[in-house]
């Protein structure tokens, strides 16, 4: 049976923090702290409010129109063991991080590489996930090329979505190579398939999954990912409280194997697949 995860938080949270029997004034700033903390706004709003974007495997909308994926279950379960409902709220890439320092959501939960330009921005929690960039090519176009030297030529046109890590890696391992940037990844993998761009860097594992689903067109030049990054949760700076309780939720459902779990379903099966196709 599950351990309930919040009453595991906040005990990890008490024995971090110790009994609170400081002096009167110390004791009164962390209640005024924790007072207005977005843990304790999200508690008596009774909502988790979740800024995302699409990304195949980590969020996307169903045949329904309901979103389904890594990042859908992590916030669901977040907020159920926090004792609220979840509402996500879809933002483009490029502009996720200013909507979040403006508060049009309480944290990102999207697959958002850590880094520390970003954390210039905003705070991250431990990682709770790796991600990787990984290259997925059109026959057509880019047949023969067997490794990311043969993409590094201003003859070659590289699709990624705008303001990701695609794009630092693109830029790291094919600097010669010509950038088209897209507001949405699905763009990118139509312009692919259309053989409009030689290929797209992307985060695993949709790389793989294009050129599974499309193998009359789409191959793999390098199997695998080419780079690998911490994904954790992003936060308005200055909110101690959430942070430490966001970094003791990930904690324990990483022991718990929860998280393991989740990312074997949607990253290493397409159990999934007939959801969404």
């Amino acid at each position: 049976m599950r351990i309930p995860v919040l009453s595991a938080v906040f005990f990890i949270l008490f024995s971090l923090t110790g009994t609170g029997c400081g002096p009167a004034g110390a004791e009164d700033l962390r209640q005024q702290l924790s007072r207005e903390s977005t843990l304790e706004q999200i508690l008596k709003r009774g909502v988790l409010r979740v800024g995302m974007d699409t990304f195949l495997p980590w969020a996307m909308k169903d045949k329904t129109g309901r979103y389904i994926g890594f990042e859908i279950d992590v916030a669901t379960r977040l907020a159920e063991d926090m004792g609220v409902k979840v509402e996500f709220v879809p933002t483009k890439w490029a502009g996720i991080i200013p909507s979040l320092l403006t508060g049009k959501f309480d944290v990102i939960i999207g697959g958002m590489g850590i880094q520390p330009k970003r954390a210039l921005k905003v705070n991250f929690t431990v990682p709770y996930d790796y991600s990787g960039m990984a290259i997925v090519a059109s026959k057509k176009l880019a047949g023969g090329f067997t490794s990311l030297e043969d993409f590094n030529s201003p003859e070659v046109q590289i699709a990624c979505k705008l303001g990701t890590t695609a794009v630092t890696a693109a830029k790291k391992y094919m600097p010669n190579a010509g950038l088209r940037l897209f507001d949405d990844e699905a763009q990118a993998y139509q312009e692919l398939r259309n053989a409009n761009v030689h290929a797209v860097v992307g985060s695993a594992p949709r790389p793989a999954f294009e050129a599974l689903k499309y193998p009359e067109s789409l191959f793999l030049p390098v199997t695998g990912i080419f780079t690998r990054e911490p994904i954790g949760f992003a936060l308005r700076k200055g909110d101690v409280d959430t942070l430490a309780f966001l970094n003791s939720w990930i904690t324990v459902v990483q022991e718990e194997g929860w998280l393991a779990e989740r990312h074997h379903y949607w990253f290493e099966t397409r159990d999934w697949a007939d959801q969404v196709e």
